[in-house]
């Protein structure tokens, strides 16, 4: 008997093992509340790319006869206390909510997995002082370093990035750490070293690439978590300065008319909530279809 028969596809093609990468995309796709995630999140980055173009009006510019105005056709979300459209700011707005969140968890993504990867690796002293400094940056909670650094380096855009960034290596560090522990005995990696693959090799072509799921679904989740410490460091004066217009702040200066007029407030914080929302659902999706343990 032929061990070695090929097994025959319908059309006569060779059967084709499936892919890790096609496995995902096919999980992904049965997942529909992780494609609904999807979706909201990419209609909203796309308005926060073309946000100059189909913003109805300015999103700075003052209009004293039309202030407080409820929703309505001319102002679909309404006006604030200076006549500024809302709809407007909100749509300008999510350029900075978006690039707060991704910009700082990718630089914090980037600095964590390096500093990981060399604590999961070598170990030994690398890793007890690395470690250490990590247990510093964490004696306090992420958002309260992020105001503190913030706070030091004065209000702004890129502070506020530089601070959620700090504030949020740690937990990438511990997670790669733990990633490369888990792999680090195994055998292909004896293999690698056996044929004098270099240390930044191993670590680059057979570590990584076999560490990186958990990273990805914590990538996507602290987004979300950015999202949220970005407007709340608005929202007490140390991220976006007016008048450039961004969720957390909006939800700051309609606060004081919440009462009056309640859509001062409901619009910027319902898409806080949605894109919120909208990433964790891609962030279970990508966590069920990373997990090998599960069947199809």
């Amino acid at each position: 008997m032929n061990l070695q028969k090929e097994t025959k596809a319908p059309g006569g093609q060779p059967a084709k093992r499936k892919s890790m990468n096609a496995m995902v995309l096919r999980r992904m796709k049965n997942n529909k509340m992780a494609m609904a995630g999807l979706f909201i999140l990419t209609f909203i980055m796309l308005v926060a790319i073309f946000g100059p173009l189909i913003a109805p009006y300015s999103a700075t510019k003052t209009d004293l006869l039309h202030t407080y105005s409820l929703p309505s056709l001319q102002h679909p979300f309404g006006t604030d206390e200076l006549g500024r459209d809302i709809m407007s700011r909100l749509i300008i707005g999510s350029r900075a909510s978006l690039a707060i969140g991704l910009i700082s968890m990718a630089g914090a993504s980037v600095i964590g997995i390096m500093l990981g990867s060399l604590c999961g690796y070598f170990g030994g002293k690398v890793d007890t002082v690395i470690m250490r400094f990590m247990d510093i940056f964490q004696a306090l909670p992420p958002l309260i370093l992020a105001i503190a650094i913030c706070a030091a380096l004065g209000p702004g855009l890129n502070n506020c990035i530089l601070a959620i960034t700090i504030s949020n290596i740690p937990s990438f560090v511990r997670m790669t750490r733990a990633s490369v522990l888990n792999i680090r005995r195994m055998e292909y990696l004896e293999a690698a070293t056996a044929i004098n693959c270099s240390t930044s090799r191993i670590i680059a072509k057979h570590i990584l690439p076999n560490a990186l799921s958990p990273l990805i679904v914590q990538l996507t989740m602290g987004v979300a978590t950015a999202i949220i410490s970005a407007s709340a460091m608005s929202f007490i004066g140390l991220g976006v300065q007016p008048p450039n217009p961004e969720w957390g702040a909006m939800l700051s200066a309609g606060r004081g008319y919440i009462r009056n007029y309640p859509h001062m407030v409901t619009f910027s914080g319902t898409m806080i909530m949605i894109t919120v929302l909208s990433l964790n659902m891609l962030g279970d999706g990508l966590r069920d279809a990373l997990d090998p343990k599960l069947k199809d």
